[in-house]
Order: structure tokens, then sequence, then C-alpha cells
């Protein structure tokens, strides 16, 4: 998946024997290393500052304010990426907790497969959101935030706005590279670039930031230079 040393993984949720059947099942994959468990907002606070897991997986629904602590968390730590794990099947639960700062939702019925396919989306700097309604809630999304205004003036160039509009297809690293014929470490760079640009922490808010700048109408497709 990623390289020989194991992943740092913590999880964090209300339901004791879910809580127990996940930690069992990543620290049998053999590629992981669980360091921490917890059932509240606040664990997952205390935990990324003792622990600084590269992975938390979060439940929305447990005691505390959990998107406050999302937010928290990814302000505080570059290190830690969040995946929520849940039962709230809503686009908009989706969308609150990619704008706190998640990088990954899974609904919880999901397969290990997908939990693992989850997992390595976000280690390699990539957004990953449950399959069953991802289109759904990237239109949701570009619709919430064509509302907003913004007053700051930042421009993008025409290959810095192909790559956000793939981005808003939920494409990866390497497929933007080979739809735009360029390296991956070309789109990694362009990213890089794009999130210092737009003030952004991640690929979510990159494509959000675009949006409010207007760089994009409803339905604008991606295109390739000749």
């Amino acid at each position: 998946m990623i390289d020989d040393e194991k992943v740092s993984i913590a999880f964090v949720d209300d339901h004791p024997i879910l809580l127990e059947g996940m930690k069992a099942l990543f620290q049998n994959k053999g590629q992981f290393n669980v360091v921490a468990s917890g059932s509240s907002a606040n664990d997952a606070r205390n935990i990324v500052e003792m622990h600084h897991p590269q992975i938390l997986f979060m439940d929305l629904s447990m005691p505390g304010d959990v998107f406050s602590a999302m937010t928290e968390i990814v302000r505080k730590s570059d290190f830690t990426k969040i995946v929520v794990f849940t039962a709230f099947s809503s686009v908009d639960s989706a969308m609150r907790a990619l704008e706190a700062g998640a990088t990954g939702f899974v609904l919880k019925g999901a397969t290990f497969g997908e939990l693992f396919e989850a997992v390595s989306s976000v280690l390699r700097g990539e957004m990953y959101i449950t399959k069953l309604y991802a289109s759904q809630v990237l239109s949701g999304l570009r619709n919430r935030t064509r509302q907003e205004s913004v007053d700051r003036g930042v421009d993008l160039s025409v290959r810095e706005r192909q790559i956000v509009a793939y981005l808003l297809q939920a494409r990866t690293n390497r497929e933007i590279a080979r739809s735009l014929s360029i390296s991956e470490k070309t789109v990694k760079r362009y990213m890089t670039n794009l999130m210092q640009k737009l003030h952004a922490r991640n690929r979510v808010e990159v494509a959000m930031q675009a949006q409010k700048l207007a760089q994009f109408k409803p339905g604008q497709q991606a295109y390739a230079l000749s």
C-alpha cells in the first residue's frame, strides 16, 4: 500500500463492539499499528496530541462537538489525516465533515476493501468519499460555495483551472496526470502551489476556494491543452 513501515492509526467511536472490531481488523492486517482508541470528540483531540497517528477514524455520532474537534485537529496537526466512519448517510453530514477538515468519508457497512482504499487515498494526499454518493457530495460542495463571495483577488492559470476541474470530478493525481499528459510529480507541484495560493489545507479546500473565486461555472468540464 504505502511502504514497509507500518501506518499508525487510531479510532474514536462510542460503540464498544464496533470499536474493538475495527481495531482488530486493522491490527491483524499487518501494515498498521493501532496506537490508541477513544469514544468522544475530546478523546480525539487527546489522541492526536499524545500519539500523533497518521490516520484517525472518527464517528460523527458521539459525545462532544465532533466537527469542532476535527477543525482543531487539522489546524494543529498536518500529520494526522481524518477519515470519518459513520452511519450518517446524508450529503450534508459529508459536506460538514469535509469542510471541517476530514479528507475521507466512509459509511458504516462498507467493506474492509473500501476502508483500506480510503486510508490509501488520504495517505497519498487525496480525498476519498464513499462511492455510493460521492457525486452528490461534490455537487453539494459546488452548490454551497457558489453562494458565497470572496473579496480576495486570486487568479488561477489555465493549467491550475484544469487541475481544479479534475479535482471536482474526484480524480486522483495519477488520473489527472494521465488526462493532462504530465507527470504525477508535476501534478503534486501544482497542488502545492494551489494550496498556498488559495490558503487551503487540502484538496477539498482547493476545490472549494476555487469555486468561491468564481473560476468555475456549474457543469464546467476539465480540458487538456493541445
